[in-house]
């Protein structure tokens, strides 16, 4: 993955905001997209259904499972963004692995915005949660997996527990 300066976040066209289920990714995403005047992308609309079965199932997704869905959601971003000056999508991208994969199908850099909270705020959150495919029992699934990104990474992270309005002012003044 190339490696942009971290003073340089204001320079990203394309933006992920990332981590496990109840992180906020969707709903953070599309604001930060709302207020910057970008596109959006959903990464859960990306997923195919067999990959959302298993969610609903509870059955965690493979690597397998999943590299499909990362490089159709790099190449949605590299689509996406020749009609945008800049596109937020959401995504776990647990694994640096991933996040590389999207990043070279994007064929761009990618600045991923890491939403890290606690696994007692995830938990409460996803509790509270209706109407969404993924099971909330996939939480620990998905906190063994998660690689938070590195210092060496495009990224930087961003504590959830705030509002959400406040949430999108913290990754503004980031990315200003």
């Amino acid at each position: 993955m190339s490696v942009v300066p971290e003073h340089d976040y204001a320079s990203a066209r394309l933006i992920i905001v990332m981590g496990t289920c109840g992180c906020g990714k969707s709903t953070v995403g599309e604001l930060l997209a709302q207020r910057l005047g970008a596109g959006f992308i959903e990464g859960d609309d990306v997923h195919t259904p067999e990959n959302k079965a298993k969610m609903e199932q509870g059955t965690p997704l493979t690597d397998e499972d999943r590299w499909p869905w990362l490089r159709a959601l790099g190449k949605s971003l590299q689509g996406h963004s020749k009609d945008h000056e800049k596109t937020v999508a959401s995504c776990s991208a647990l694994k640096r692995s991933y996040r590389e994969l999207i990043t070279k199908a994007a064929g761009e850099p990618v600045l991923f915005v890491y939403l890290e909270g606690s696994k007692e705020i995830l938990s409460r959150r996803l509790a509270g949660r209706e109407g969404h495919f993924m099971d909330s029992n996939l939480l620990d699934s998905q906190l063994e997996t998660l690689e938070p990104p590195d210092n060496d990474e495009y990224s930087f992270a961003v504590n959830i527990d705030a509002d959400v309005s406040d949430l999108v002012d913290q990754i503004r003044q980031k990315i200003a």
